[in-house]
């Protein structure tokens, strides 16, 4: 019975392989692999957004998103609230090119983009200016009717957006404190 046991828990650690996980003296030597970030790249996400290598996902405090984002883009514009929306309160600050960005309780809880940009990009196959054609096409798309807002849609379950003479005109994550 003894020898059953031990020869089944050397077959058990036997099969505990890592495969092709490179060991941290690997990752070290700069043996794994890494894509180079675009320090002055902003990435809009479904759940978040990235400032150069920082990751702030909704949740991540304000006065960091808007320190990260004052680096890249310069001062906000404008900061403004909104305490009837149907989402709750929301205080948001907008920077140029066109990225305003939705803060609730101190914490980042949206976005949007209704600006082009070399430095503000959405991490999707569309942005802003891409046309009907490209965004109807798009595993995911789902056109939202009779929006008092005008031709809105969804692109899959994190964003949204506007269309505006045959093109995308805006595209938002997250907490949104549109009159509809």
């Amino acid at each position: 019975m003894r020898t059953l046991i031990v020869t089944i828990a050397a077959v058990a650690l036997a099969a505990c392989d890592s495969g092709s996980v490179p060991s941290p003296a690997e990752r070290l030597q700069g043996q794994g692999s890494g894509e180079r970030v675009d320090q002055n790249l902003i990435a809009l996400h479904g759940e978040g957004l990235v400032v150069g290598s920082e990751a702030f996902y909704f949740a991540a405090g304000r006065s960091e998103v808007e320190s990260a984002l004052q680096k890249r883009l310069g001062d906000a514009m404008q900061r403004a609230g909104a305490s009837a929306c149907g989402a709750g309160p929301i205080a948001t600050s907008t920077f140029p090119e066109g990225l305003t960005v939705n803060f609730q309780q101190g914490s980042l809880a949206g976005w949007n983009l209704s600006g082009t940009s070399d430095v503000v990009q959405v991490d999707a196959d569309i942005g802003i200016g891409s046309s009907r054609d490209e965004l109807e096409a798009l595993s995911g798309f789902t056109a939202i009717g009779d929006s008092s807002l005008g031709e809105e849609f969804a692109l899959g379950d994190t964003l949204g957006g506007f269309i505006r003479d045959g093109t995308v005109s805006t595209i938002y994550a997250g907490a949104q404190c549109f009159a509809r």
